[in-house]
């Protein structure tokens, strides 16, 4: 992997974690130790973190890379839990779907069944599933949430999204957070996406979250849904042996490894 390339996936860790260990570095790019260590030299040196023991911590509070950047991200684990997520839903269910990059391959899985009311603020989800249904009789909804327009997710988000989200009653919320911590739960970094995530929780009989590896055990800047709220967790095989997984399993109903 070039060093440019290498650079750009740390910056992106530390943009949605804020705080990254050398370990996850170094399993997340598949490299040695010390190219982490003289990557991170060289990022410090451009002002762009500060070294402390064991990792690295953002400069300022970084912002979580572009929805097109976390697309591109693990996709082979999203897809697996995109599949593994259906195993929850059954046709003629009203479910919830935020905005998370996870959330928009599960959308295309979740085309595939008929008489779904779908609910989700994501532009990028709406799109997915009104071009799926074309040329098909699926006599499935999609109803896209109203309020302000955040570009860079591609979602909507503020108080008329939420009120429109406490009109409804859903079988299932299916979120896809920043990080997914056995102490705080489900995270996100924007306050207006925690909002949006949360009354999404308050309104679902069933809360799925949907969290790649990477994603278990870190933590994030605000709390939407405690670990205890969460019925049914789906991640990636790779979760497996991340001791957070074993802490989270003491706490959500269901816990399905993909």
């Amino acid at each position: 992997m070039l060093q440019e390339e290498r650079l750009l996936l740390i910056r992106n860790l530390l943009a949605t974690f804020s705080r990254v260990s050398v370990d996850r570095i170094v399993h997340e790019l598949d490299v040695s130790r010390e190219t982490v260590r003289r990557d991170l030299v060289q990022l410090e040196d451009l002002g762009e973190l500060r070294r402390v023991h064991g990792g690295a911590v953002a400069v300022g509070a970084a912002p979580e890379p572009p929805l097109a950047v976390r697309l591109a991200a693990r996709q082979k684990e999203k897809r697996a839990i995109a599949k593994a997520a259906m195993a929850l839903m059954q046709p003629g269910q009203t479910v919830f779907l935020d905005s998370g990059s996870t959330n928009a391959i599960f959308a295309e899985e979740l085309a595939t069944l008929c008489g779904m009311i779908v609910i989700t603020n994501s532009l990028t989800i709406a799109l997915k599933l009104s071009h799926a249904g074309e040329g098909r009789d699926t006599r499935n909804q999609t109803l896209l949430l109203g309020g302000e327009i955040d570009a860079k997710t591609q979602a909507t988000f503020g108080p008329q999204a939420i009120a429109e989200i406490h009109r409804f009653r859903a079988d299932l919320a299916l979120l896809s957070p920043v990080g997914l911590h056995p102490k705080h739960g489900a995270m996100s970094f924007e306050h207006h996406e925690a909002a949006i995530a949360r009354a999404m929780v308050e309104q679902a009989e069933h809360v799925v979250i949907l969290a790649d590896h990477s994603k278990i055990g870190q933590s994030s800047r605000v709390s939407y849904a405690a670990p205890d709220k969460i019925d049914t967790l789906v991640t990636d095989a790779k979760a497996s042996a991340l001791p957070a997984l074993a802490a989270l399993r003491k706490s959500c109903q269901r816990v399905i490894v993909a």
